[in-house]
Parts: structure tokens; sequence; C-alpha cells
């Protein structure tokens, strides 16, 4: 595989990259050059036991600093061995899907190359890029639909320094579904920012929280410029939806960031 360049830290892989995440999103029912490219997915899968499954939130902000802890691992940087794989998936559609595993099926999991990051109680393992038709068989085989958690309690307050993706109130989704999304709510928060904040929220462990806003809030926080998700709505809801707001404490806090999409 023919590696790509390196490139400076905090820059994205390509010029376009950095401003992805201010471009709104294409519909599907529209012609999008990056559908002409070879399309890949980020696979991330949920360890699910059946006598311990872990909170929804806690899968959620798992899942999230996965997708961070991918984007930033040497291996998806400069001459890394995932890289030219990294580089190809944000070159076309972004694109994850979570599974679930336990027992035998997670520890196939474990085998394959990829991270696992874990939560207060969940795990969750990020796999570099894949072909949308080329899954290992180890991850193939496991269920894509139906993985749903609960929260046994509310979530705390936010702690002080992290980052939040506020999800939207009036959509009901499953927890892969919503794994994946709060995923690309940290990917695009993670465009978004500058050199500085990526670095000392990369050197702090990446803090951040999962939480729904209010109904009354949500209007003014999807209008407020900071960066938002809108699901191309191949499942689950529908096209167009917004789903995430992102925000970074004294960063992207306060409105004055284009508004974004492109994920699915």
């Amino acid at each position: 595989m023919t590696p790509i360049p390196a490139r400076p830290p905090g820059r994205p892989q390509d010029p376009a990259a950095g401003r992805r995440w201010q471009t709104c999103r294409v519909s599907s029912n529209d012609t999008d050059p990056r559908d002409e490219k070879p399309q890949y997915v980020l696979p991330l899968v949920v360890r699910i036991e059946r006598d311990a499954p872990p909170a929804r939130t806690d899968a959620l902000e798992t899942a999230a600093r996965a997708v961070l802890r991918l984007l930033t691992d040497e291996r998806a940087l400069g001459e890394g061995e995932w890289a030219r794989a990294v580089a190809d998936w944000e070159d076309a559609r972004i694109r994850k899907v979570v599974r679930r595993a336990r027992g035998a099926e997670w520890r196939r999991a474990e085998a394959l190359p990829g991270l696992t990051v874990t939560g207060a109680e969940a795990e969750v393992r990020v796999f570099p890029p894949v072909p949308l038709d080329g899954w290992p068989k180890e991850l193939a085989k496991l269920q894509v639909s139906g993985t749903d958690l609960d929260d046994p309690a509310p979530p705390g307050p936010v702690p002080a320094g992290a980052a939040v993706l506020w999800f939207n109130p009036g959509l009901e989704m499953s927890a892969g579904k919503a794994m994946a999304q709060a995923g690309h709510g940290a990917q695009l928060l993670w465009w978004a920012l500058d050199g500085a904040a990526r670095a000392a929220w990369r050197a702090a462990g990446f803090p951040l929280a999962v939480r729904t806003a209010g109904e009354a809030e949500w209007p003014a926080l999807a209008a407020s410029g900071l960066p938002v998700v809108r699901d191309a709505g191949f499942t689950e809801i529908a096209p167009g939806s917004a789903t995430v707001v992102s925000a970074f404490p004294g960063v992207l806090a306060v409105p004055g960031a284009p508004v974004a999409g492109n994920l699915k």
C-alpha cells in the first residue's frame, strides 16, 4: 500500500478535509462527486454481554472517543499503515457502522487490527476503514440492527472542560445508530478545532459528554453555527435530520462557526 505524505500536526489530511465540516450535506437523492470515489466504512464494535450491558450514554461517549483515538493514532497519520485507508475514507462519504459482539465474537474482533477504548463500563473497538463491501468475515457476521441500551439513571452534570455532543431530543435512534452519530459529532468537532485546541483536548484524553438537548433549547443549538451532523437518512431517521450539535468549551461554545454535515 502506498503511504500518503506526512502532514504537520493539527492540519487536515488534505486541504479539503479541513473544510468538509463547513459544507452542508448533499442529499442522497442528489449527485455528489464523492460518490464517484471508492466507498469505505469505519467499523466499530461494542461489547454487549448478556448479563452486563453498558449504559447507553457510556457507550455513546466511548464510541465518540474511539473515533478520535483512531483519527489521532500514529498508524492513521503520515506514512502509518492505516493512513491510506483513512485518507480514502475521508475523501468519499464518511460512513460509520456499529455492530455488537459478546463472548467469543468479541475475542475474535479483538484479534483484528484496531483499538479498544473503554469507558466507565463500555468497551468499543474501532477498526481502520474497510471497503463498503469488503468487511472482514469476523466483523461481517456480527449483528448491526437492534442494538439498544438504556441508562439506569440520568447522566450527571457535564464535567468541567469536556466537549459536549448535544443530541436532538426529537429523534428516536437505536443505541447503535446513536453511537455512529456520536462518532460523527466528535469527528466534525475535531476537524473544526485549531491545532492548539486539538493538542490540549488530545493531551487531556478527549474528555467529552453526550447529552440530549432540551426541547426548547434545540432549535437555537441547531441554528447556532456550531458543527451539526445531518444524517443521510438511509436508516432509522429521515434524510437531512440534524442529529448532533458539537460544542467545545471556550472555543466552539458560541455562535460563529459554519453549520456542517456530510456524515452518515
